[in-house]
């Protein structure tokens, strides 16, 4: 993915700098966001090493589009562009499509996979209100 994307930056590169800010966000957009986004669920979880490298692509996006310097930092690029980080684009991801299995708007795959634990039949607890999930695979026995 970081290989891929940064050749794509590269390609991109001499285009960007013809272009305005604006038609630059769409492309990158297009390009190299669109990759990161691409099942990007599949990232929950994996080492910070590896989902730094992936947000190093997503800066040199971000430095491409708004023209900020190496040396400088990257924040203010990425609020200016309105993009999350990656660790966070990965959590939103897996809560919408958890609230979207959840309010069943989602595919019926999905909803089958995700459950409320159920306190129903024990003493109140303070957990209940906490509404916790289970996956599927977690709740039935192993055979």
């Amino acid at each position: 993915m970081c290989r891929t994307g940064y050749y794509q930056l590269r390609q991109l590169r001499p285009l960007v700098r013809c272009l305005y800010e604006d038609a630059a966000k769409i492309l990158i957009q297009a390009f190299i966001n669109a990759r990161l986004d691409y099942c990007n669920s599949l990232y929950f979880g994996i080492a910070d090493s590896l989902m730094s490298r992936l947000q190093s692509v997503q800066n040199a996006a971000a430095r491409l589009v708004t023209g900020v310097r190496r040396c400088d930092h990257i924040t203010p690029a990425l609020r200016q562009l309105h993009w999350l980080p990656v660790r966070r684009r990965v959590d939103f991801k897996i809560s919408t499509l958890v609230h979207r299995s959840l309010a069943g708007t989602a595919s019926v795959y999905l909803a089958d996979e995700c459950t409320l634990v159920n306190a129903a039949g024990r003493r109140p607890l303070r957990s209940a209100d906490s509404l916790n999930m289970l996956s599927q695979e977690i709740t039935q026995p192993v055979r």
